[in-house]
């Protein structure tokens, strides 16, 4: 079906006549976008959302079909000036920025987006700086101006990567799950930037799973399936709730904060043994003060939700309980529950699901070697894995639905499907610490329903849970504990108790 615009008195800013690509995953498509308009577009994972955005800005070339610009008041056949004037927020371009080996300051990367490089090159002029600062102040980044973007957390640096594509005045912004790892107020924030933005004529493109998280605006919709791209909405599904972990008792429960209720994981007459201990914890990154002090304990038994805005150190948490980070001297992390706290038997007995985790994956890594890593405590380098192991691999990757995926290398997936393989490499070798920090991003209905099954016989073999969640629907039923961060200290720390 072919997308077409309402008459303007301009035309498109980009047309996509019968576009294919060589690899797929889209074939014969037809859209165009002009100024002012919001589109929101959805799909399953793989489905070639992002493949759309890619080829509107340019950084994907048809093999077939005719793309067009008309930019500065003149029809182009080339992308150059398409790469400033439609810039790309997307998840690929924070990897690019956290696996640099140089600082990049949040100015440098606001002003990079004037030209539309990854880098900042020239010394900004005046109305450049004055520029930076106004977009500073309207997506709360003014304070982070010095920091380097390495040590933001998830959603400051989308807010930074959503100010370097306002930077240049946009015809068009292309948001890729804009609102993933963004908490609810972070949330409300940039949504309200986008209506200012929509209001003063830049054309949207935003593709998303969450339809529901996207800001009040006049949105066309098309969805992508089978390669093609279809306007209208998908035909609605009915939502399945996740399984509770344990089986849920008839007595109601409420919480000791306004919380969605819980019930207890473990009802154990026995004294809890200390798995995690934190003895006056504090965490630096690169010079940066990003958590604690933090004397916390994590026992046998308790499965829980840490809280808290975007920057509260919660992704900094789950990395030094993990062991991806170590304490400052003077601060203590103990795991009695391991023989040794070496790194490999760390990632043995530990299944963390995170950001930084996906950016080392984006590698020559097939998904098979991405799972069987699990076993061996290393990343990408599978063992020898014996038959049990090797079932192993395949039960979970058909739960997941990632069988198709085993022979793909990482780097060629979407963020949906190297998702996928990442919670599942995190749950194969039933580990004793499961930490899924925004784990759910990126992933559509039906592959978060997925992955919720394997969670019941985890717990019910000595799983224990640590959920990093910006949306409520995220937390599965059976967290017994929360924890909520402020500015790197926790603030708040208890039990979710049932009603007696």
């Amino acid at each position: 079906m072919t997308v077409d615009s309402p008459h303007t008195s301009q035309p498109p800013l980009v047309e996509l006549h019968e576009v294919s690509l060589r690899r797929g995953p889209l074939y014969h498509l037809n859209f165009s976008l002009s100024a002012g308009e919001c589109w929101l577009i959805t799909g399953s994972n793989g489905s070639g959302k992002s493949t759309l955005l890619a080829l509107l800005r340019g950084e994907l070339s048809p093999s077939s079909g005719m793309r067009r610009y008309f930019l500065d008041g003149a029809y182009r056949a080339s992308a150059l000036r398409a790469r400033v004037l439609l810039p790309l927020v997307s998840p690929d371009q924070e990897t690019f920025y956290l696996q640099g080996d140089t600082v990049q300051t949040v100015s440098d990367v606001l002003l990079s987006g004037l030209s539309g490089d990854k880098l900042r090159l020239w010394p900004p002029s005046s109305p450049e700086l004055t520029r930076m600062r106004e977009v500073a102040q309207l997506l709360r980044l003014t304070e982070l101006l010095g920091r380097d973007i390495r040590t933001l957390s998830h959603g400051q640096r989308r807010r930074t990567l959503l100010g370097r594509a306002l930077m240049p005045r946009p015809a068009a912004l292309l948001l890729d799950e804009i609102t993933d790892g963004l908490s609810a107020k972070a949330r409300q924030e940039v949504a309200e930037v986008l209506r200012e933005v929509a209001q003063a004529g830049t054309a949207l493109v935003l593709v998303t799973h969450r339809p529901e998280e996207v800001p009040a605006l006049p949105w066309k919709r098309a969805h992508i399936a089978a390669g093609r791209l279809e306007v209208g909405e998908p035909t609605p599904t009915q939502a399945v709730p996740p399984l509770p972990l344990l089986p849920l008792t008839s007595t109601p429960l409420v919480t000791s904060t306004p919380l969605v209720t819980r019930t207890p994981l473990v009802n154990s007459h026995s004294a809890p043994a200390v798995l995690v201990a934190l003895d006056q914890a504090e965490v630096y990154r690169n010079g940066h003060h990003a958590l604690g002090p933090i004397s916390w304990q994590w026992l046998t038994g308790q499965h829980w939700l840490v809280t808290g805005d975007n920057g509260a150190g919660k992704s900094t948490l789950a990395r030094l309980v993990a062991g991806e980070l170590s304490a400052a001297l003077g601060g203590s992390v103990t795991r009695p529950f391991l023989r040794r706290d070496l790194l490999s038997e760390r990632r043995a007995s530990i299944g963390l699901v995170g950001a930084e985790v996906g950016i080392r994956q984006r590698r020559n890594w097939t998904g098979h070697e991405v799972l069987a890593s699990a076993f061996g405590g290393s990343e990408g380098f599978a063992p020898d894995l014996s038959p049990a192991q090797q079932h192993r691999v395949h039960e979970v990757a058909q739960t997941l639905a990632v069988t198709d995926l085993l022979g793909q290398s990482a780097d060629t997936l979407s963020q949906g499907q190297l998702r996928r393989l990442l919670l599942g490499r995190a749950v194969i070798h039933r580990p004793t610490l499961l930490i899924l920090d925004e784990g759910l991003d990126f992933l559509d209905a039906p592959a978060r329903q997925r992955f919720w099954t394997l969670l019941p016989a985890l717990v019910a073999g000595g799983t224990h849970l640590l959920v990093i969640s910006h949306r409520e629907a995220d937390n599965p039923p059976g967290l017994t504990h929360h924890l909520h961060l402020s500015d790197g200290r926790v603030t708040g720390c208890r039990q979710l108790i049932p009603l007696q």
